[in-house]
């Protein structure tokens, strides 16, 4: 494969971003240069070991652990980056199901009924957007580009208001069956469509509420630490100075693995490697209001 603009590719490598785990870790990065050049200059000039001294075979631990490790890096990477994937299929079937549902409606509403088109476009979009506010636990209600509809109540925000969303779509779409306005066979249809946006919020809901075991994450972390401290004893005596930038790029390594998949582990959020949810319920918002008029 060529590369046809070197400096867009190197970009990202010299970019430090909010989320980089270079700016998140320095700190630490630091400390590790300073513990690993403190133990270098004790066993080269303070104590003079030499070569034959056993803290010199401590590296053979080292080789055997490195699998270890890799492996369970890996592990925990691939099952949070399932976790955040997933859930960015969840927000793709909301968009799909919106979109579905708002062809339905277009089709099967009379056009000239502007009073129920404006209800469904409206609470459609309601819906989206109290999910995402639903799932990152805030407080707030979505202001609407326009005045908001007469009929649509104040859900009770100390509930759940996806639910009291779908609820009201679906009393609405019931009345308007048993006024004639809509067949039973449009009505089974359209509940279809209601109870795929209820599972997709119960979906995001278990990648929401079922975090990865606390005790397998602390694990690794414990296990990256003891792994990292312990690296400096055995590798002064080979790389003698050298020894400090190798062991703090082998942390700032195996640390950035865990930090990325904590971060993507739960898509549901602020940081910049989440979902963007806002944005997926805008365009949710801008392809109903282009259905329904």
């Amino acid at each position: 494969m060529i590369i046809e603009d070197p400096s867009r590719w190197l970009k990202p490598v010299f970019q430090f971003h909010k989320a980089d785990t270079f700016r998140r870790l320095l700190f630490l990065l630091i400390g590790l240069a300073l513990y690993t050049s403190l133990l270098a200059w004790l066993e080269l000039d303070y104590w003079h070991l030499r070569d034959s001294h056993p803290l010199k075979n401590i590296t053979l631990m080292h080789g055997l652990l490195g699998f270890a490790i890799s492996m369970l890096l890996v592990f925990r990477t691939n099952t949070a980056y399932e976790r955040w994937w997933e859930g960015r299929k969840l927000w793709g079937s909301l968009v799909n199901c919106s979109r579905n549902m708002a062809i339905k409606l277009h089709s099967f509403l009379n056009p000239e009924d502007q009073h129920n088109r404006e209800w469904f476009s409206q609470i459609l979009i309601l819906f989206a957007s109290e999910l995402r506010i639903h799932l990152l636990r805030e407080q707030t209600r979505l202001e609407l580009d326009e005045r908001p509809h007469p009929e649509i109540p104040d859900f009770d925000r100390a509930k759940h208001v996806p639910i009291q969303v779908a609820a009201s779509l679906m009393q609405r779409l019931h009345r308007l069956q048993q006024s004639g306005q809509l067949s039973e066979n449009q009505l089974l249809l359209l509940n279809n469509d209601v109870t795929a946006l209820l599972d997709i919020c119960g979906a995001c809901e278990r990648i929401k509420n079922t975090p990865i075991p606390y005790s397998y994450t602390a694990f690794i972390k414990k296990f990256i630490v003891a792994y990292s401290l312990t690296l400096p004893f055995g590798y002064v005596f080979v790389l003698n100075w050298l020894a400090v930038p190798v062991v703090v790029f082998v942390f700032y390594v195996l640390a950035s693995l865990e930090l990325i998949a904590e971060q993507i582990e739960d898509p549901f959020g602020y940081d910049s490697n989440d979902l963007p949810m806002e944005k997926i319920s805008h365009t949710i918002a801008s392809n109903i209001r282009e259905i329904l008029g």
